[in-house]
Parts: C-alpha cells; structure tokens; sequence
C-alpha cells in the first residue's frame, strides 16, 4: 500500500516571502508525501527578490515561484493542512477550503517589513527562514498516518509554537 501523498497551504497576506519560504522547505522536506502550495489573501504579485536570492543561496529551487491570491484554492485541491504564518492572514475570514484542512497559526515576523542596511534585511530574511525550516523539518518527522486528527491538531499548533532556532544554529 502507497503511502498518501497529503497537502499542505500556507497563507500570508502578501505571499512573496514566508508563504513562499514554506512552500519550498514542506516541498524540500517533505519527502514527496507532502506537496505544498502557498498563497495570500492580498498578494504582493512578486516574489520578494531577497526571498529569492535566499532560496538560491540554499540551493533551492525557485522556478515557478510565484505571488498568488488564495482564491485559486477555494476550489481545490483537496487540502490536509492549511498554515498561516502571519498575523494578518490568521485574523481574516478565510475562504472553504475543500477537503476540510486541519488548521494552525505558525506565526513568524515579516522580513519584508524590515528596514534598514542591506546586511539587516537579509538577516530578518534567514531568520525567517531559519524559523520556518526548523517548524517544518517537526511537522514532516510527524506520523501523519497513525495520528488522529484532534492528536494531529495538537501537535501542528505545538509546532507554531516553537522558538527561533538561536542565531547561532543557523
């Protein structure tokens, strides 16, 4: 019997950097039972080029990439799990989403809100980052399979939780 292949959305209100983010890291980390998509219910219409020059400087992919409005979800496909990672998005009335998701909130502060030097930007943009992969690489290590959906729950609200990895494990 094939493992189920789930997946997973992740919406932030301008979907050009943490969305984005998440959308690569679940995709890299997920092992190919996760696919994920991203999103956002005001999207900016670009991918924020700092957030594209970090993935690359990963060796991730960046191709097809893009700034999309959570819209083009309401009608499919069938989502298992539906993130949001900014404060914003989390406080909207959000679309149905088909196949009834389990939901969480994984905050994590804007890196494209940050001003200042280049050096500082970049570094709101890896902390981000950094925070995003360490909550991933937590959800993709989760039995999917054998938990039920309140245990399930329970450990994906855990997950957003989690602190920042510290500066120097980056």
């Amino acid at each position: 019997m094939r493992d189920p292949v789930y997946n997973a959305l992740v919406i932030c209100t301008g979907n050009s950097a943490r969305s984005i983010f998440a959308e690569v890291l679940i995709n890299r980390w997920g092992g190919g039972h996760i696919r994920a998509f991203s999103a956002g219910s005001h999207p900016k219409g670009e991918v924020h080029p700092l957030a594209l020059a970090l993935l690359r400087s990963k060796g991730l992919p960046t191709e097809g990439l893009r700034s999309k409005s959570w819209d083009e979800f309401a009608k499919g496909p069938d989502l298992d799990f539906v993130f949001t990672v900014c404060d914003n998005a989390a406080g909207e009335v959000c679309p149905y989403w088909p196949g009834k998701p389990i939901a969480a909130h994984w905050g994590v502060s804007d890196p494209a809100a940050v001003e200042g030097t280049l050096a500082a930007r970049r570094r709101a943009f890896l902390s981000a980052f950094s925070t995003l992969e360490a909550r991933i690489k937590l959800f993709v290590s989760l039995p999917l399979r054998t938990l039920d959906k309140m245990r399930l729950q329970a450990h994906i609200e855990e997950i957003g939780k989690a602190a920042p990895p510290a500066d120097d494990a980056r």
